[in-house]
């Protein structure tokens, strides 16, 4: 009988954790989180800066594109403009080229997101402003940049892309 009585109790004691135990997992399962977190965030952002940088190089490219047309006659050129063009919005629209029927040249299908600020709206540079302007002279959009105020992992200001 001594023995069953030592049998049922050894049993019974296995059933669950101690509170250390259970202390102890707690624990590495925060030491855990706590080291993935940051490198969850790092990720994020980098996924985000090269959201980033991919907008701006197809934005830059259209508009460029833009100018090369306006450039060998095949867009008509607006006044005051320089060849590059006067919105955003018209690299969206498209522009009918010179000499085809109803044949429109689309630059961009939508204006994209920028990343870092959720909105699609951007910085605009014309033609005639500073190279480091953060003033639109409104003439034509010669480049575009982020509104972001926001710093970079390399520890360059995001509008400075």
């Amino acid at each position: 009988m001594a023995f069953s009585v030592l049998t049922r109790r050894g049993r019974r004691g296995s059933r669950g954790y101690s509170l250390v135990e259970l202390a102890l997992v707690a624990a590495c399962i925060l030491i855990m989180t706590g080291m993935i977190v940051p490198i969850v965030r790092f990720g994020i952002t980098r996924q985000k800066e090269t959201e980033l940088k991919e907008a701006l190089r197809t934005m830059r490219s259209a508009i460029d594109e833009f100018k090369r047309l306006s450039d060998q006659g095949q867009i008509p050129v607006e006044l005051d403009t320089d060849g590059y063009p006067k919105t955003l919005e018209k690299l969206v629209e498209g522009v009918d080229l010179v000499g085809t029927i109803k044949k429109k040249k689309r630059f961009l299908r939508k204006i994209p997101v920028d990343p870092m600020t959720g909105k699609a709206e951007w910085g605009l540079r014309s033609m005639q402003d500073e190279p480091d302007s953060r003033s639109w002279g409104r003439q034509n959009i010669y480049d575009v940049y982020s509104l972001s105020d926001g710093t970079g992992l390399d520890k360059s200001k995001y509008k400075d892309w």
